[in-house]
């Protein structure tokens, strides 16, 4: 993929990995950012180009480059992030508003009856694509590109928000319940970014230019994979409240547990069968299958406290398969968080509890071992208790493109 005008993969300094990436409680694949093009302000392709389109175009464009290229090493370097945070933060809020500010310009190169959609050549660094960069004569791929970057600027605040701050005195602060319902709020509009480019910005391009064009970032594979990711890190957020709620009851805790299992089962399909190489790519599908996994272990775990209530012997027997299940599945989901921690570039994670599923699912094995044999211990997935179905609740935040501006 990316074969238009693409150059070979020389990576420049945003572009190459750096040795760590600090704290992850999100992933986000390195930022793709905006190039220069030559055909802005002074080279219009053919003579239907306004030039006080183009002139408005470069201005708002050439502003997000800067922008973009000091943000994505902003999140490339943690020991930039913590002396910029200490001095303000990082700037993603400004580069957020002002890819706000770009795209009713931008549209108007392809709104209704114009001649304009392939006028201008727009060029971007890639990050999981071979080539380094994609060039194409195409608004709409412009359009793509800029909701793909305002949707993982929201993920990297999200991340900001939910890794523990570190004190002067070197100890890790607890994440505040603010923040942890701000991120479920942020999380909801990286995914409705997403779901806009997926349902009304990749159709306007052309299946040839689609598949010879756009570069592994801007796949649909990639793009539904990123927007379910979404959502189940906001459900993540929403068990790890219910968790230290009181008040929440086991079946709400199976249940937000299922409904990430299901999120990220869609984003391991979405990203399953993608041509991804090494660097980011390859970080990003380990990430997918560690937090797939991960989910497992949870949903069984809570599934089996659940048939434990039961007083049968029957429910008994389930609930030891789906405790044996949620260990099993937690033995898998470190090995995959190690391949995943240890793919370059390497990040501190930010999981599950662990322990307290390890501790409680083998307390309860023991108490109920009279129940089982080796007859109906559970040896591998095909033999497990299914998951109960539910629906997802989350939704994407709806996010519509603005009306385009007159020449």
């Amino acid at each position: 993929m990316g074969c238009f005008n693409s150059k070979p993969n020389d990576a420049g300094a945003i572009r190459r990995r750096p040795g760590s990436i600090g704290e992850v409680a999100v992933f986000v694949p390195g930022l793709r950012v905006p190039e220069s093009s030559e055909e802005l302000p002074l080279q219009p392709l053919g003579d239907g180009l306004p030039r006080r389109l183009t002139e408005r175009l470069a201005a708002l464009r050439n502003r997000i480059i800067v922008m973009a290229a000091h943000e994505a090493l902003y999140m490339t370097k943690p020991t930039w992030r913590i002396t910029i945070t200490q001095h303000g933060g990082s700037k993603s809020a400004d580069l957020l508003q002002a890819l706000e500010d770009y795209l009713p310009t931008l549209l108007g190169l392809v709104k209704d009856g114009s001649e304009l959609e392939d006028k201008v050549q727009f060029a971007w660094m890639n990050q999981e694509d071979d080539a380094e960069d994609t060039s194409m004569p195409s608004a709409w791929y412009e359009v793509l590109s800029v909701l793909h970057l305002m949707a993982l600027l929201r993920l990297s605040q999200a991340n900001s928000l939910l890794v523990p701050k570190t004190s002067i005195e070197g100890y890790h602060a607890k994440v505040s319940e603010e923040n942890k319902r701000a991120s479920v709020e942020i999380f909801l509009k990286a995914a409705g970014y997403l779901e806009c480019a997926i349902q009304h910005v990749l159709p306007k391009i052309s299946p040839e230019k689609r598949w010879k064009g756009l570069p592994v970032d801007l796949a649909e594979g990639i793009l539904k994979a990123i927007c379910m990711q979404a959502l189940g890190q906001a459900i993540d957020v929403q068990l790890g409240l219910a968790i230290d709620s009181p008040k929440a009851t086991l079946a709400v805790k199976r249940r937000l547990a299922c409904e990430m299992v299901k999120c990220w089962h869609q984003a391991h399909e979405s990203i399953s069968d993608l041509p991804l190489l090494d660097g980011w790519a390859e970080k990003h599908r380990l990430f997918v299958t560690w937090k797939h996994i991960e989910a497992k272990a949870a949903a069984y775990y809570y599934h089996g406290l659940i048939l434990d209530e039961g007083n049968s012997e029957k429910s008994h027997r389930t609930a030891v398969a789906a405790l044996q299940s949620a260990e099993e599945f937690l033995k898998e989901s470190k090995a995959a968080c190690e391949a995943f921690h240890a793919a370059s570039p390497k990040p501190a994670v930010v999981g599950i509890d662990e322990e307290k599923i390890h501790k409680e699912s083998s307390c309860k094995v023991r108490i109920n071992k009279d129940l089982y044999n080796k007859d109906n211990i559970i040896h591998d997935h095909d033999s497990v208790p299914p998951l109960p179905d539910f629906a997802v609740a989350l939704k994407p935040d709806e996010y519509r493109l603005p009306l385009p501006l007159t020449h």
